[in-house]
């Protein structure tokens, strides 16, 4: 059960991934925010209902949300005028396994190596490039199974974004 959810949460986090991705006729989107190594740089919240939940964090930290372009269920976190994460749909019920933090690091290769001599498992297809040179990212389960993603300013050399 715990491998078909995280494959799920995967599928729907790669999707969410190039959904984000602008499309060809809008100006080039900015580089996140370089909050430097080893710190959160963005995350994923997944909720059963949208609109609750984005009243909800809207209210508690004063949060905007901006519409995801293909989809009507998915929404930007914006914080002071940053986006800080996204806020999905479910695809079905919550478990521990839904909802991702992304962690920058330096090197998105060197540490997806890294974190899987230590034990992790790093999700095929990843790492990669998120489109329009925005940087990298990885997503892998932790030894003890937990989900965490990785995510690089600089893009993987040679490397492309998956297609639209």
């Amino acid at each position: 059960m715990r491998t078909a959810t995280f494959t799920v949460f995967v599928a729907l986090t790669l999707l969410l991934a190039l959904r984000l991705g602008p499309s060809q006729a809008d100006p080039p989107k900015p580089l996140p925010a370089d909050v430097g190594p080893g710190r959160v740089a963005w995350f994923d919240i997944t909720t059963t209902n949208l609109t609750k939940s984005k009243d909800f964090y809207g209210q508690l930290f004063g949060w905007k949300f901006t519409a995801v372009k293909g989809t009507d269920q998915a929404a930007e976190i914006v914080s002071d005028g940053t986006a800080i994460g996204t806020i999905r749909g479910a695809d079905g019920a919550i478990s521990g396994f839904n909802g991702v933090v992304y962690v920058q690091v330096t090197d998105i290769q060197a540490s997806s190596k890294k974190a899987s001599e230590l034990g992790a498992t790093v999700v095929p297809g990843f790492p990669f490039n998120l489109p329009d040179g925005i940087g990298a990212i990885s997503l892998l389960q932790d030894p003890s199974g937990h989900p965490i993603g990785m995510y690089s300013r600089t893009p993987i050399p040679d490397a492309k974004a998956p297609s639209k």
